[in-house]
């Protein structure tokens, strides 16, 4: 072979161009960005319109509906949500993955702009959100401090939070919770009923008192001076003072009718950490930015921070950087333990140190190349390419093996000196390691025609194994050549070593003999025996085939993420003092319970960011790492889940371990979706699907949906009375809105900053509906009118939020599943909602993860079978033969056999990354039968040899390359397989699927597919030339 030829010849030539390729790998290397996984930005758009005073129904007819029918015809979409409550209608449109969000953008706007016009006046024109994965944070920070609460909140507002955003690649640091100051103006009813004076009289005596007037300029000499008349409160006390009516004569000032508070507003919500009220700043980075390098800048400055303000005491509450980086780390360690095994199992085998170097030099060659490879295509350092390289360690050095197992045999039993030994050696396996090579990179190649989530991960894992097995195709046949010929010793040359050396030595070279002369008796045996050794196989195959629904199956692997996460509802409408109050006690009990807890946080009351009601709180439990503590997040999740299950009396609560950064937000377990139109029915449906699922002993924390509205008292205005009393709906409308929340009268501004000045009735919020309505407020004439004579009441609960699914109402029920697998799950619940009676127009369906699962198996099972297709044309035109391959085959099925043992014993599931296990087998299994097909048919066309005297004579000949191959390739794997550290669960069941399958099948292949050789293949004898 030319190219074998000129690398032996031009020594100096390859070396130069290997070191040429390291050192662009290296630079490569120090540029790329560093990610937990793919950039995956999924094509979603949020189209949301406000339209105010419509109930649920009324915006769900009017709005939600038109422009979900106007978006269902656009080009790419796979699936339309939306939420209709009370004043406001969210419509999301997930589109493909292939799609354009940009033109995507443009079609929607289109569409809507024919439909808008037909919207009633009073609803606002639809806005377009874009998801981006930079609306989600990257970290999350909690401060506390001795100081008042508004000053805390203030410093970190004017003196922390700008710096964060001028950190490069932060796109905003948001701040919730903490107290914003208020100037509360605080009215005492009774004075204020006696004074006759209204409170919309006093708002604007006020406001009348903040403004600052320009009234021009005058000329002073030769300047021109401007005149101006600052109005603006100096102090709170000189709002006391503002004089808003008079009575008998005397001046009535806002100090006669109550009091003027320097505060804050009301409490609706609060963010403890470890039991300490405070502040947290919410970091998101910008879009595009990597995720490990801005909160890398961020930790820098928040130590900066923390130096310049030691009276702020600033936690990092949530730091996706870290397991990033924990996981990105274990990889790293997985690849390089790998390796090392790798290597150990070629000396023992080899036992050369040259021979051993010269094979081993391939791996960091071949890694380092694919850097250049990731960074021209835009690829990050992320677990699925890293876990590529990881997984191509064992395989780098299977083509080297071959070619220097040649080799040596060429100089030893041929007697050739070795650089005719390196140059015959490497040429005669060139053709079957190059079609090894190729049929492995084939499994790849259906990778690039796979859509959704699993396309986009399944096709960086794919490039970076091809490409990096491209490289250890070049090292093998140019680089290991041109080493053999200068650096292995001539025949007959005796090496010294030491004692324990010399004996390991003697036992590889006993061990290797014995394994190859009981292995030909076997091969001779099995080829006399045919019939008993395909039955046999056979049933093992049946065995395999049987234990696939006792493994069970799932979306993705179970993950350790270090987190705990509680959530708890209380009854609708529940104050927030008492939700308060029950955070307080299960924070205490949590920090008992817990111990491998790092601290306790959590939020309280209302959450607009994640559209939560005020009657909610949940938590969040950061870990110590794994390997810091005895029980898994799992582990915890149950004890707590029993623990504290009833202890709070009317508390609903949720335990859940954290598992954002693989599900991403889907981390409700399971998910059953019941559609239908009718409200009423739909809630029985759910209700009845609740219940089975609450039996279940592996489910817990069933929640459905939709839920109750907020307790309501609607207010009936009799509109004939008020005209008679001279007073109209808004003037009712506006008292009841300053009684009971308060106004805003005006701002009061210090410091640079503005802080609202609020009048209320003092402690309205505390008051009956029956003491509300016995207040008397002024009319257009200025005479007092008690509420009572032109308004009743009416307790109602508010509208519910209607949700839908591709054009039909839907109300969902999720769990968390408790040590059973997804696929064993849905079986089981499928045949207990069978019971339930349906009406007609309604359906029962599994959502969530598990119709994420079935897209992706579905995906895998294509992909499966156009891989295998691939592999049988790459074979045939590499043996210019239909029959051969054919027989090759016969080692892709029996590697089942290996991956259902394997994952039955070490408790793995089949999900997603089992899978691509599975797929990848199809191309490596055949390497080790293509190696022995291959030879046979040499000595038969080389030699002459006799059909079943040439397969136990390749048997022989190739059984140490094919045990080194394969063994290199599995300890190769086993780190991974162990799954340590973060993110160490993800890769497991690929490494596991590999070594399981490649393990029988080539314990398998060495016996059976000689046995389908010799039924297949005619005996012939063709003439030696």
């Amino acid at each position: 072979m030319k190219l074998i030829d000129f690398s032996i010849k031009r020594p100096i030539f390859v070396s130069m161009c290997t070191i040429i390729v390291l050192v662009l790998g290296g630079i490569s290397l120090s540029r790329l960005p560093v990610d937990l996984m793919p950039d995956i930005t999924r094509p979603v758009l949020t189209i949301i319109t406000t339209y105010e005073n419509a109930g649920s129904e009324e915006v769900e007819e009017i709005i939600t509906r038109p422009i979900e029918r106007a978006v269902g015809a656009v080009s790419g979409v796979e699936e339309v949500t939306s939420s209709s409550m009370e004043g406001s209608s969210r419509v999301t449109v997930q589109f493909s993955y292939e799609t354009d969000l940009n033109e995507a953008t443009n079609d929607i706007r289109d569409r809507l702009d024919r439909i808008t016009p037909h919207f009633p006046d009073e609803a606002e024109r639809p806005m377009i959100r874009k998801f981006d994965m930079s609306s989600f944070p990257i970290m999350m920070l909690g401060a506390s401090a001795d100081l008042d609460p508004v000053q805390m909140k203030q410093m970190i507002e004017d003196q922390v939070s700008y710096r964060f955003e001028r950190v490069e690649g932060v796109a905003s640091a948001d701040i919730r919770g903490g107290k914003d100051r208020k100037i509360n103006v605080d009215l005492d009813i009774n004075r204020l009923t006696a004074s006759g004076i209204s409170i919309d009289t006093i708002m604007s005596s006020i406001r009348e008192g903040t403004l600052n007037l320009s009234a021009g300029g005058i000329e002073r000499g030769n300047l021109e001076v401007t005149v101006r008349t600052p109005g603006e409160y100096i102090g709170v006390d000189e709002i006391e003072e503002v004089v808003v009516g008079s009575q008998n004569d005397e001046k009535i000032r806002i100090k006669d009718l109550g009091i003027v508070t320097d505060g804050w507003e009301k409490i609706r919500s609060v963010h403890p950490v470890n039991g300490i009220p405070g502040v947290r700043v919410v970091i998101y980075k910008q879009s595009g930015s990597n995720t490990v390098s801005v909160a890398r800048a961020v930790r820098k400055e928040l130590d900066k921070i923390q130096q310049e303000m030691p009276q702020l005491n600033i936690i990092k509450i949530f730091d996706s950087s870290e397991y990033i980086e924990n996981a990105i780390d274990s990889v790293s360690n997985s690849a390089v333990n790998g390796a090392i095994l790798a290597i150990i199992i070629l000396f023992f085998f080899l036992r050369d140190f040259r021979s051993t170097v010269i094979i081993s030099i391939s791996i960091p060659i071949s890694i380092i190349t694919t850097f250049t490879l990731m960074y021209f295509n835009g690829l990050s350092v992320n677990i699925m390419t890293l876990g590529g390289l990881a997984l191509g360690v064992g395989m780098l050095v299977d083509n080297s093996i071959v070619v220097l197992e040649n080799i040596y045999r060429m100089r030893d039993e041929d007697a050739k000196p070795r650089l005719v030994a390196a140059n015959a050696g490497a040429a005669e396996v060139a053709a079957p390691i190059i079609g090894s090579t190729l049929t492995t990179m084939a499994v790849f190649l259906p990778a690039f025609f796979m859509t959704g989530v699993t396309g986009i991960m399944f096709t960086q894992l794919a490039l970076v194994i091809s490409f990096s097995l491209f490289c250890s195709l070049i090292t093998a046949l140019t680089l290991v050549p041109m080493l053999a010929s200068r650096l292995i010793s001539e025949q007959g040359d005796n090496q010294r070593h030491t004692f324990l050396l010399a004996k390991l030595f003697q036992f590889s070279k006993y061990l290797m003999h014995t394994l190859e002369q009981d292995y030909k008796m076997i091969l001779e045996w099995a080829l006399k025996h045919r019939a008993i050794v395909i039955v046999f196989s056979v049933l093992l195959m049946g065995g395999a085939i049987a234990m696939v629904p006792i493994i069970g199956s799932e979306f993705m692997p179970v993950t350790d993420e270090s987190e705990i996460r509680l959530s708890i509802e209380m009854e609708v409408g529940t104050r927030f003092d008492i939700i308060y109050k029950s955070y307080q006690h299960l924070e205490r009990m949590i920090t008992e319970a817990v111990p491998e807890a790092k601290f306790v946080s959590g939020s309280v009351g209302a959450n607009n960011w994640q559209q939560r009601g005020g009657h909610t709180a949940d938590f969040r439990i950061p870990l110590v790492p794994r390997d810091q503590r005895k029980r898994s997040s799992d582990q915890i999740a149950n004890t707590l889940r029993k623990l504290l299950t009833n202890a709070v009396p009317g508390c609903t609560i949720r335990v859940r371990p954290g598992r954002s950064f693989f599900r991403g937000s889907s981390d409700a377990g399971i998910e059953i979706e019941i559609r239908g139109f009718d409200l009423q029915i739909g809630d029985d449906i759910a209700r009845q699907v609740a219940g089975i699922m609450e039996a279940h002993p592996n489910l817990a924390d069933i929640k459905i949906s939709r839920e109750l509205g907020n307790p309501e008292e609607n207010i009936r205005i009799d509109r004939s009375k008020a005209y008679d009393m001279r007073l109209t709906t808004k003037q009712i409308a506006n008292a009841l809105q300053s009684i009971i929340d308060g106004k805003n009268a005006g701002v009061f501004r210090q410091g640079g900053d503005e802080f609202d000045i609020v009048v209320r009735v003092k402690e309205a919020d505390r008051m009956s509906i029956d003491e509300i309505l016995d207040i008397a407020i002024p009319n257009s004439d200025g005479e007092p009118v008690v509420l009572r004579n032109v308004i009743s009441s009416e307790p109602v609960l508010g509208p519910l939020t209607i949700e839908r699914k591709n054009q039909e109402r839907l109300i969902k029920v999720t769990g968390q599943l408790v040590e059973i697998d997804m696929g064993t799950l849905v079986g089981e619940l499928n045949e207990k909602f069978k019971q339930i009676p349906v009406k007609q127009g309604f359906s029962i369906t599994f959502g969530g993860d598990y119709e994420e699962q079935q897209k992706s198996f579905y995906t895998l099972l294509g992909s499966v079978i156009l891989a295998l297709i691939l592999v049988y044309m790459v074979m045939a035109c590499q043996y210019e033969s239909l029959l051969d391959p054919f027989v090759v085959m016969f080692s892709v099925p029996f590697s089942l056999i290996g991956v259902c043992i394997i994952l039955y014993i070490t408790h793995t599931t089949f999900n997603m990354y089992s899978y691509i296990g599975c797929i990848m087998l199809a191309g490596i299994v055949v390497n080790n039968a293509i190696i022995l097909v291959d030879h046979i048919n040499l000595l038969r066309r080389r030699d002459g040899l006799h059909k079943n005297a040439a397969i136990a004579e390749s048997g022989r000949r190739r059984l140490r390359p094919i045990l080194m191959t394969t063994l290199t390739t599995v300890l190769g794997l086993v780190p991974m397989a162990m799954g340590l550290g973060d993110g160490g669960e993800a890769q497991a069941p690929l490494a596991r699927a590999v070594i399981g399958g490649l393990t029988s099948s080539t314990l398998i292949t060495l016996i059976i597919v000689p046995v389908i050789y010799s039924i297949l293949n005619r005996e012939k004898r063709p003439s030696v030339k």
